[in-house]
């Protein structure tokens, strides 16, 4: 198991947790003294009031949270963040609303979620060909429905 050491900064109120046994992500809140209105495509930084440090070899994945998504249109504007194991700066969240209606985020409110994986630097090779595969260059939407 991977350790991840998180300092609370003094605007901070809450430590990300996991919500069931199961969960791959812990929530992160938003580290806010007054409510953040957000109207129609507007987006905003969220902080949540942590630095982390992550182990070598780790990365923190920052995605949205699906009842968000689903329920009010509120999602990121990235829609997966990476915090690469070096920064050591305020973890922030950019929130985006792609809904037709006004959402209020408010102090302490759950909103978004990160998930802690192993990475691997890869070892860079140029070539003048690359190996044929069924599929070959077919992009988008190429293997149908």
């Amino acid at each position: 198991m991977t350790v991840l050491k998180i300092k609370r900064l003094p605007h901070n109120k809450s430590v990300p947790n996991y919500q069931t046994e199961g969960s791959a992500g812990m929530d992160l809140s938003a580290a806010i003294s007054e409510p953040i209105i957000l109207r129609p495509l507007d987006r905003v930084l969220v902080p949540t009031g942590l630095k982390i440090e992550l182990e070598h070899g780790f990365e923190a994945q920052i995605r949205p949270r699906s009842g968000l998504s689903i329920k009010h249109g509120i999602t990121l504007i990235n829609c997966v963040g990476t915090i690469d194991e070096d920064y050591r700066g305020e973890v922030c969240v950019p929130v985006v609303n792609l809904s037709n209606e006004v959402y209020t985020i408010q102090p302490d409110e759950r909103i978004a979620q990160m998930i802690i994986s192993r990475v691997e630097q890869a070892e860079i090779e140029v070539v003048t060909e690359l190996t044929e595969t069924v599929r070959g260059t077919g992009g988008f939407g190429s293997t149908g429905k």
